[in-house]
């Protein structure tokens, strides 16, 4: 494919990414106000499943009915480089769009850290704890792993259910904008918030596949061996998604909604496509995937040392994008050996 080409429908894509987004996000916020659920039970729950639904859809598919060991070292691939590009790159979003507002448009980040502190502390804790076990069963092979996968599904049924019970605030319909599809309706039902969240999932999730896609063709056009573009950059083409909405809610004065979503879409990425993968796959890594999970460490490791010490700033979450970069050299030297 012609490389104008190519590049014109990834922005195309992109777009249509964000556009969708825009309407995800509104739905959400409607279904949660709906069911009276808190905003951060909103956010770790409901936005993080549906935005972490497509590129678990895609691992499934890679892992259960891939033909050959390519498209199931695709899905393995997938469980380890979502995690990391929310933990890095999506993470540093918030910081940065932050920083980039005006000082009228921005909450005052320290109310921000009161109310989502105790949510990232925890979803860090729980995400470590699961992370390091996960990565733990790539080195070693028996032959009850598969059932393990079990393990993980229970992990994150007991996330949900203590998300769904922590304490918080639910938010009123006149903090809301009018939902998209109902804009005159002071208080829209929750069937008209549902429908417009699911007709954004199914926009979001093939426009994600046209960028993923797209994106593999650029490598070669550029001269990128597909192995660096399936691990340095198609992780960053699937987590687009939460990407976004990070952009919008922050940019909406929520970011606490952004957050919410990033550490909820981590426990996803780090429970049900590790399960997937040791159903279907041998689940053993090599030295580029422990790599890409030691960075994920480190950054995660960092977060929740900053937020224990109530020092962590739009500036510092804006600096754990660097570590994506530190990812990409050392997958570069890896790749050399």
């Amino acid at each position: 494919m012609h490389l104008t080409l190519t590049v014109f429908l990834l922005l195309l894509s992109a777009g249509a990414i964000y556009w969708s987004c825009e309407y995800f996000v509104n739905g959400v916020e409607w279904i949660g106000q709906r069911f009276g659920l808190t905003q951060n039970a909103t956010g770790t729950v409901l936005a993080a499943f549906g935005t972490a639904l497509p590129e678990s859809v895609v691992t499934f598919v890679a892992v259960a009915f891939g033909n050959n060991p390519a498209s199931k070292d695709i899905g393995v691939g997938a469980a380890l480089g979502g995690p990391l590009v929310l933990a890095t790159i999506a993470y540093a979003v918030v910081g940065l769009t932050y920083l980039s507002l005006g000082p009228g448009q921005k909450m005052r980040w320290p109310a921000v850290m009161r109310s989502t502190g105790d949510m990232l502390a925890r979803d860090q804790r729980w995400f470590m704890c699961i992370f390091v076990f996960k990565l733990a069963l790539g080195l070693v092979a028996f032959a009850f792993k598969p059932w393990l996968g079990i393990a993980f599904l229970l992990a994150y049924g007991a996330y949900v259910r203590k998300s769904m019970m922590a304490d918080g605030e639910c938010a009123a319909p006149e903090d809301l904008e009018p939902l998209k599809l109902r804009p005159h309706a002071e208080h829209p039902s929750a069937g008209w918030a549902i429908l417009q969240t699911v007709l954004a999932l199914i926009v979001i999730f093939l426009a994600s596949q046209l960028f993923v896609h797209r994106l593999e063709d650029i490598g070669p056009l550029l001269g990128i061996p597909a192995q660096m573009v399936a691990l340095l950059l198609s992780p960053i083409a699937t987590e687009l998604p939460e990407t976004l909405n990070a952009v919008i809610w922050v940019r909406q004065r929520k970011p606490d909604l952004a957050l919410a979503n990033i550490s909820g879409a981590m426990m996803i990425q780090a429970t049900i496509p590790s399960a997937l993968g040791m159903f279907f796959t041998p689940w053993l890594l090599d030295a580029s995937l422990l790599w890409a999970g030691v960075v994920t460490m480190i950054s995660i490791a960092g977060l929740y040392w900053f937020i224990r010490r109530e020092r962590l700033t739009p500036r510092r979450f804006a600096m754990f994008g660097l570590l994506y970069g530190l990812f990409g050299i050392g997958l570069l030297l890896t790749a050399r050996h």
